[in-house]
This record gives C-alpha cells, sequence and structure tokens, in this order.
C-alpha cells in the first residue's frame, strides 16, 4: 500500500516536472517582436484631461503600450497635468521630449499620439518645437471645442461663488491624479482647461495655432506640413457611437453629455466633424470617447473594430511612412 503511495507520488511529481520543463521551454522559445509596429521615431501617449500614466494599476491608456511594444515599437507615455490648458500642457510635454532625447542616444524625433486634449496639447508642441515631432495623431480631439466646456462655463461663471467653488474642487482633484500618477508638474488650472474648449476659446486657439486644420467645416486637413523646415504628418480618428456596451460604465456618462450635441453624431465629448485633423483615417467608428483609449477594460462593442487594433494598425501605417 505504502509503496503503490509512494509510486503515485513519485509519478506526480515526474509529471509536474515535466510540465513545468515544457512551460519553461516553451518561454524561452517565444517569438521576437515582428517588427509590425516599429516605427523610426519612437511613439509619445499623450492624454487627455485626467492625464495620468497609471493609478492603482489602472492605465490611461489600458494595455495600448503593451500591444505596441510586444511587436516592437518603442513607446513612451507623457507626463502633463491633469487640469490645465494645452499651452502650459504643452510647456511640460517639451520638457519631457527634450529629456528622452537627451538622455536616449540615437531619438530625435516623436511620432505623437494623442487623445481628447492630448491633441491641442500636441498640435502646441508641433508649432513652436516642430524639430521634435514626425508626426501627430490626434483621437476624438475636440479641435473645434465641446458644449460640455460651454455649459461648464456657463454654470460656473469665473469670478462667481459658484465658480470658486468650481476651480477650487476641480484644481483639488487634479492635483490629487497628478500625485498618484507620481507626475511632478506643478499646479493645474481648471479655469483654463475649461475656458479652452468653449466655442470661442477653442476658436482662439485654432486662430493661434491653425495648422493640420481643415480649411471648411467638417473638412479634412492636409496630410502633412511643414513648419520651420521639419516636415511633420497628421492623421487623425474618431468614434460616432456614445453607448457601445452596457457593461461599460462609462457610456453611461457619454450617453448623457451626447445630449448635448442635439442629433449630430458624438463619441459623447466631441463631435464628429470637430475630430477632424490632417488626414482623417475615419470618425465613425462605432466608439466612444473612453472606447478611444480601450477603456472601461477593454469593454467595447462587440460589432466594431478592436481599439487596440487601431493602434496596431497606425503604428504600422506610420512605419510604412517612414516615421
Amino acid at each position: 500500500m505504502k509503496k503503490s503511495l509512494s509510486k503515485r507520488l513519485a509519478a506526480g511529481l515526474l509529471a509536474a516536472s515535466s510540465v513545468i520543463a515544457l512551460n519553461a521551454q516553451a518561454m524561452s522559445q517565444q517569438p521576437e517582436p515582428s517588427g509590425y509596429t516599429e516605427t523610426q521615431h519612437p511613439i509619445m501617449l499623450v492624454q487627455g484631461i485626467l492625464a495620468f500614466d497609471s493609478i492603482a494599476g489602472v492605465e490611461y491608456w489600458y494595455k495600448i503600450a503593451e500591444k505596441l511594444e510586444s511587436e516592437g515599437a518603442t513607446v513612451f507615455r507623457a507626463h502633463i497635468n491633469a487640469f490645465n490648458d494645452s499651452i502650459d500642457r504643452g510647456e511640460q510635454l517639451i520638457t519631457e521630449l527634450e529629456t528622452i532625447r537627451a538622455s536616449h542616444p540615437g531619438i530625435e524625433k516623436f511620432n505623437l499620439v494623442a487623445h481628447s486634449q492630448g491633441g491641442l496639447t500636441s498640435r502646441y508642441v508641433m508649432n513652436v518645437r516642430p524639430d521634435l515631432v514626425a508626426s501627430v495623431t490626434t483621437m476624438g480631439s475636440p479641435h473645434t471645442g465641446a458644449p460640455i466646456a460651454d455649459l461648464l462655463n456657463n454654470a460656473f461663471p469665473q469670478d462667481s461663488l459658484l465658480g470658486g467653488v468650481y476651480e477650487t474642487v476641480v484644481d483639488a482633484a487634479g492635483s490629487l491624479i497628478d500625485a498618484l500618477s507620481g507626475d511632478d508638474v506643478g499646479k493645474g488650472d481648471a479655469r483654463a482647461l475649461t475656458a479652452e474648449f468653449t466655442t470661442a476659446g477653442a476658436a482662439a486657439f485654432n486662430a493661434q495655432f491653425p495648422a493640420g486644420l481643415p480649411q471648411s467645416y467638417c473638412g479634412e486637413g492636409p496630410a502633412s506640413v511643414t513648419l520651420n523646415g521639419h516636415d511633420i504628418r497628421l492623421y487623425s480618428w474618431a468614434g460616432s457611437d456614445p453607448f457601445t456596451n452596457a457593461a461599460d460604465p462609462l457610456d453611461y456618462l457619454f450617453g448623457s453629455t451626447s445630449l448635448l450635441f442635439l442629433g449630430g453624431k458624438s463619441d459623447g465629448i466631441t463631435g464628429q466633424c470637430a475630430s477632424h485633423f490632417g488626414q482623417v483615417i475615419r470618425d465613425d467608428y462605432k466608439m466612444n470617447h473612453g472606447d478611444l483609449i480601450n477603456q472601461v477594460l477593454g469593454l467595447h462593442s462587440l460589432f466594431s473594430t478592436d481599439p487596440l487594433s487601431l493602434y496596431r494598425s497606425h503604428a504600422n501605417r506610420l512605419k510604412q511612412a517612414g516615421l
């Protein structure tokens, strides 16, 4: 009886050891990155509002950087204010790009891939420091403003009691997000952020930095621009469906904010035409503002493109363009 038990234990240990050895061998033989996403210049992911990298294990760019890196891309994530205007955030990004370039021999320029407000932040950078930029891609960026900003600016007027409360609360939230994300970028400015995305604020920003914008309403911008002798490729894409997955809590937020568009198509924050910048890849993906960054936890429409595949394909597009 004891011998039988001993034999069984020995056989079990041998089987377990074999499985472990096979797994180890398989792991050691995993293929090298395919190079499909290996661009000439590294990719810098530029966040919109909230602008954290990772907080308590929650990523802003959910699984996106990992997907790109797994097939050869070099990816960085921006460290900028959660709440601030695009000029201040752009200056923070310029400092970070310069630091990376100085510490990584061989890096000269970056492919800026930007979500929401990150698109305007990137536009500022390409205008004032085109030597740092190989391309700018914006996803769901409200280049001509967002109705939610007009609503907030009117509901909480500057220099009013309600406005003061709004600024205090949102500034405090922004400072907390920056601290939790490890972003030592100074105090943000909620009022400047809100004002920038009002109809008037966006018009003022666009008058100062018009490069890449369409010349007509809902048109397509130029595929490239030359700024101070530097050629920069321009792209954009967007979603047009605010409610895509009932299990995603963000869908209920974007479903509500989409009512501000009075029947026009949007991703819940950005109008379809407001997203146009440079070469428009598509402006009608069945995605909302959160789906564009694979949130929440990768939940998206079962009847549309996987957001991760969009980033993968775009990295290859940049590669094929020599970027």
